[in-house]
């Protein structure tokens, strides 16, 4: 099978608003351009048949200014900080539309946000989660970290099987008409702290780590995105352009 062509970005250090604003305007792009081409009723007679565009498909990475985000089975009470606490953290907090409880954004973590229409790919949101987590999963493994998954939850863990365990990649997707918009922050070199002030994903139990946490040491936070990126590419058997 031929693999699907794929635009790449990396905004870089963006404003969360800023970045939700520009996946939003991607992903209605490619909505609506499905909507337009089930509407046609394209019809192929012989060999005659109209020609259309085929639906974009993008993979953007980026990291973000202190920002908290509640998706839409979260609970507000589990941002634990009140506007003055948020000034005082140099945060904002935003309710948005993705799946799942409240997270942290900030410098030296990488998030991903993949706008893909599955239907260029499989119409699986599971497995669409599952690979996510697998592209995350492969990349420790290339630093000598084993990491798992967490049996009955999403992302990306250590030691999941013990007292011990603890988070260092968190999941969140919307998904409409099988585009995907919103995605994965996978914590590099992130200031942990900042996971002090929420019950991350409505966890109030377990740790979050990151990799200069386990490791020891700042990692080349390039390099990480670099080795990201092509795990993420063979696991959906893009072609990244």
């Amino acid at each position: 099978m031929k693999n699907k062509q794929v635009i790449f970005k990396d905004w870089g250090l963006i404003d969360y608003k800023e970045a939700w604003d520009k996946q939003e305007a991607l992903f209605a792009d490619t909505v609506n351009l499905k909507t337009e081409i089930r509407n046609r009723h394209i019809v192929f007679e012989g060999d005659e048949y109209e020609e259309y565009k085929p639906t974009p498909n993008y993979l953007v990475f980026c990291e973000h200014l202190h920002v908290y985000t509640l998706g839409k089975s979260g609970k507000p009470e589990h941002l634990l900080l009140d506007e003055k606490g948020l000034k005082e953290k140099n945060a904002v907090f935003y309710q948005i539309n993705r799946g799942g409880d409240i997270t942290y954004h900030g410098p030296g973590q990488i998030v991903v946000y993949p706008i893909l229409d599955l239907d260029n790919f499989f119409t699986d949101i599971h497995r669409f989660l599952r690979t996510l987590e697998e592209a995350v999963i492969l990349t420790l493994a290339d630093y000598g970290l084993n990491a798992g998954r967490y049996p009955g939850y999403t992302g990306v863990w250590f030691d999941a099987d013990n007292e011990s365990a603890r988070k260092i990649c968190a999941l969140g997707v919307r998904c409409s008409r099988w585009v995907t918009m919103h995605g994965l922050a996978f914590n590099v070199n992130t200031d942990l702290d900042y996971f002090k002030n929420i019950v991350p994903c409505g966890i109030d139990d377990k740790d979050v780590t990151s990799m200069q946490k386990e490791l020891g040491y700042e990692v080349d936070i390039n390099e990480v995105k670099k080795i990201l990126k092509q795990h993420i590419s063979v696991l959906f058997n893009m072609e990244i352009i």
